[in-house]
């Protein structure tokens, strides 16, 4: 069985992850653009950023016979100073034309504020002029609700936008239905401590069959492990789901929405 990961900071895991990774049948990785643990200090330390992501990660995956791909963008967390974020979005192109650079992402909202959404809109504008995928981060504080609206409705009038290009991550219970009744797709995190288990996301799988759903397991700062990705697809087993179902969740679906974007070939 082979597995795609849609979304992994590897950047904040060591190289023996990408070790067990292989082991567990990874094929592939993609990691979108996110907080460094602080708020960076300039532009510059953005531009060194992406050309790790561009340069360093995929030879360090390439040693565990794993394509890595990466989104591109000015995060949410950090998107509340308009000035630093636009200067970030200046050079985003250049990075966006590496081989591995499939879209522009994690965008989104950390605390649903104006500026916040500002950066978004302007990032999806910068999508759509490019043709890029989207991946976008809704909140994980109690607003996630709030913050997945405000983007369903920014996003809602936009008729130059392709809904089958843009995925909304760390979908829950509360927000999952909202994100495919749009029209987009919608890729659930698995966090060892907090927010979605195993068996929460094979529960909503469930719930909705056939829908364009993703599993990724984040691989973050704080308590993550890229492991659990393959507790989701122990589970699913368990409830007797067969290998086929098993690998279109989390193989054919993640396939079938990274393939839009040239880039991404196996």
């Amino acid at each position: 069985m082979r597995v795609i990961e849609p979304h992994i900071h590897m950047i904040a895991r060591t190289t023996a992850d990408y070790e067990r990774m292989a082991l567990m049948h990874t094929v592939a990785c993609c990691e979108p653009a996110f907080w460094a643990g602080y708020d960076r200090t300039s532009a510059q330390a953005f531009y060194d950023y992406f050309t790790h992501l561009t340069t360093f990660e995929p030879k360090r995956a390439e040693q565990y016979l794993i394509r890595h791909f990466c989104y591109i963008c000015m995060n949410s967390k950090e998107s509340e100073d308009l000035t630093l974020s636009r200067e970030v979005i200046s050079f985003i192109p250049e990075f966006l034309a590496r081989d591995n650079a499939i879209g522009i992402g994690e965008i989104g909202t950390n605390k649903n504020t104006r500026n916040e959404m500002t950066i978004f809109e302007e990032q999806v504008d910068l999508a759509i002029r490019l043709g890029q995928l989207l991946w976008i981060h809704t909140p994980h504080l109690n607003d996630k609700l709030k913050g997945t609206r405000m983007m369903l409705d920014a996003l809602r009038n936009r008729q130059d936008l392709n809904p089958s290009l843009v995925c909304f991550d760390h979908v829950e219970e509360h927000t999952v239905e909202m994100v495919l009744a749009a029209g987009y797709w919608a890729s659930m995190t698995i966090y060892p401590v907090t927010k979605n288990s195993p068996a929460r996301v094979v529960d909503t799988i469930e719930r909705y069959p056939a829908a364009p759903l993703m599993v990724d397991a984040s691989g973050d700062w704080g308590p993550s492990d890229p492991g659990t990705l393959h507790q989701a697809i122990f589970e699913m087993r368990r409830r007797g789901h067969s290998d086929q179902e098993v690998e279109k969740i989390f193989f054919g679906n993640p396939h079938a929405f990274l393939s839009q974007s040239p880039k991404f070939r196996l």
